[in-house]
């Protein structure tokens, strides 16, 4: 089984993430594609994040019904802050038959020299790569022989820009599945009101 890895923070997912989610889970042939809910992002401020089980839940609420789609808690045992090449090898020895890739946005493609053991992650995994609006890549990074690049929608969704407006009482109604907008203001998630 070939199963495509989306990181992220999730903070929280928002109709982009699953929209490319899908795309390059169709596009690139993958089993399936697992969000891999990330407790704690080395390269992001902790203070603004959601506890990890309710980032959690909103994916499991928002992918629910699609059988290609997945999420995983895998780092939430992991040593903080996460890092991909650990959770790479973690889920390999759980899951020894199975074959992981990456799904990135241009913009982590491009940063990816800075993570640790970056050149472990750029030799041993297919990385699935979709555009990203001003992203430039190097272009050593694209001529990787392992590095595909996915003609998915670029979609101008941020995860900032919906906690901004849920704490001002906008309404954020179809940026986030009706699940997840449920489940944010039942809990009063990132200063919702209403």
């Amino acid at each position: 089984m070939t199963v495509g890895l989306y990181f992220g923070s999730f903070n929280p997912i928002h109709v982009g993430h699953l929209i490319l989610a899908e795309s390059v889970r169709s596009r690139a042939k993958l089993d399936r594609v697992w969000f891999v809910v990330s407790p704690q992002n080395p390269f992001k401020d902790k203070a603004s994040l959601a506890p990890a089980t309710d980032r959690l839940a909103m994916v499991e609420r928002a992918i629910e019904g699609n059988p290609g789609l997945d999420a995983t808690n895998i780092e939430f045992s992991l040593p903080q802050p996460s890092y991909t090449i650990a959770t790479l090898r973690a889920l390999a020895a759980q899951h020894p038959g199975y074959r992981f890739c990456l799904l990135l946005g241009a913009d982590s493609l491009a940063s990816l020299p800075k993570w640790k053991e970056a050149e472990a992650i750029l030799s041993g995994y297919d990385l699935y790569v979709y555009p990203r609006l001003g992203t430039e890549v190097p272009p050593e990074l694209l001529a990787r022989p392992n590095v595909h690049w996915v003609a998915a929608p670029v979609l101008e969704l941020s995860a900032t820009s919906i906690r901004s407006r849920l704490a001002l009482g906008e309404s954020v109604r179809y940026e986030v599945t009706q699940p997840v907008l449920d489940y944010i203001h039942y809990y009063g998630l990132y200063g919702a009101k209403g």
